[in-house]
């Protein structure tokens, strides 16, 4: 059952391993109240934020610079180069590389692609996908196994992915995901469910996943954060965002 208790604040622990906030939101290219949006990701004190549709087009990196300043990040990776997700981080994180995927392009539809890294906290190293897969069913199918596969390429014992799925959890490219990695959500309820309100009934269509040896401490939509209104939530985009606390173990050669 879900619970309304503060998920933890972020730190290090004696082992070297780290406690991480992780927020995954699709911000409609900012079209909204940006403002809102602001407050929204900077409530929830997260030491990434793995951002779908990101600015794109005319002055786009400025108009995510601003996004990333006003709610105590910077920018990390993605935007225009991968088609819309992006990475934004704390300076908790120490960078160790990055890398924007474009996935193969299916004539009548949008592109699609990933925005990647890998950093660490403390003693901790991490791997970090941010996507947001296809409308088409077949084609979003086929990007939940290259997105699998791009974790498994990025070399790191612990990784994560979120993003907006197009999808919920009883969907073929949902299941594939959560067959193969931790769906944070299922495994330890916290907060609201339903990332998508506009459609009858409400869905969950956004997610963060981890590789098994990530801890997950909680997970969903942070409706009871201090400092996040349901105002706000309203009006930053149409999408709610999805809160994960993880404890990622310390690397061996850390």
């Amino acid at each position: 059952m879900a619970t309304s208790t503060l998920l933890p604040n972020s730190r290090t622990e004696s082992d070297g391993s780290a406690v991480i906030r992780v927020l995954s939101y699709n911000i409609r290219s900012m079209r909204d109240d940006t403002g809102a949006l602001a407050r929204i990701i900077t409530a929830c004190a997260p030491d990434l934020v793995l951002v779908q549709e990101a600015p794109r087009f005319f002055r786009w990196r400025k108009k995510l610079a601003r996004l990333a300043a006003a709610s105590g990040q910077v920018i990390l990776t993605g935007g225009a180069p991968a088609a819309g997700p992006a990475i934004l981080c704390s300076l908790r994180a120490t960078v160790e590389r990055t890398e924007d995927v474009l996935l193969p392009l299916t004539p009548g539809l949008h592109r699609r692609g990933f925005a990647t890294a890998v950093i660490r906290f403390a003693g901790a190293r991490l791997g970090v996908i941010s996507c947001h897969l296809s409308l088409d069913g077949t084609e979003r199918y086929e990007q939940g196994g290259m997105l699998l596969d791009r974790l498994a390429g990025l070399g790191v014992e612990h990784a994560i992915a979120g993003g907006d799925l197009n999808e919920g959890p009883g969907g073929p490219a949902f299941g594939l995901l959560s067959a193969n990695l931790q769906d944070c959500r299922a495994v330890a309820p916290w907060g609201g469910e339903h990332t998508w309100p506009h459609s009858d009934p409400p869905q969950r269509i956004d997610a963060v996943f981890a590789t098994k040896g990530i801890e997950v401490l909680g997970c969903g939509v942070p409706l009871h954060q201090p400092g996040v209104g349901r105002a706000d939530l309203i009006a930053a985009t149409d999408h709610l965002p999805v809160l994960a606390a993880l404890r990622v173990p310390a690397a061996a050669s850390a």
